[in-house]
């Protein structure tokens, strides 16, 4: 888990693989992204190399604990990782989890408006 930004916003980088073991790892890093909350929250999962549906449930809880926090989330998986998008698909989280293909797909925002209140 790396933290970072993406397009003006503060974002979390998803290596190697989530599932079972690491979602714990992601629901900590997400928590504290999210205390307290900035205005919108990136999840990078390009360079992830697996997910499994311990790691599409906690996707889920992330987009509805920002939601209720009032986060703008945006969820960054490429058609081109198989491995992520494949579990995506199947499960069809692209109904809840804010998906997108890509980061250029997310408006670009400023520092100061991103930043936590």
């Amino acid at each position: 888990m790396e933290r970072g930004s993406v397009a003006g916003r503060p974002a979390l980088t998803v290596r190697g693989e989530l599932d079972l073991a690491t979602a714990p790892v992601l629901a900590q890093a997400v928590d504290g992204e999210l205390s307290p909350p900035p205005r919108s929250l990136v999840l990078d999962l390009t360079p992830t190399a697996f997910m499994d549906s311990s790691g599409a449930r906690e996707l889920v809880r992330v987009a509805r604990k920002a939601a209720a926090a009032g986060v703008a989330l945006h969820v960054v998986a490429p058609h081109e990782n198989s491995a992520v998008r494949l579990t995506i698909d199947l499960l069809e989280l692209g109904a809840v989890v804010p998906i997108v293909a890509s980061a250029a797909e997310i408006p670009a925002a400023s520092a100061e408006r991103e930043a936590r209140p």
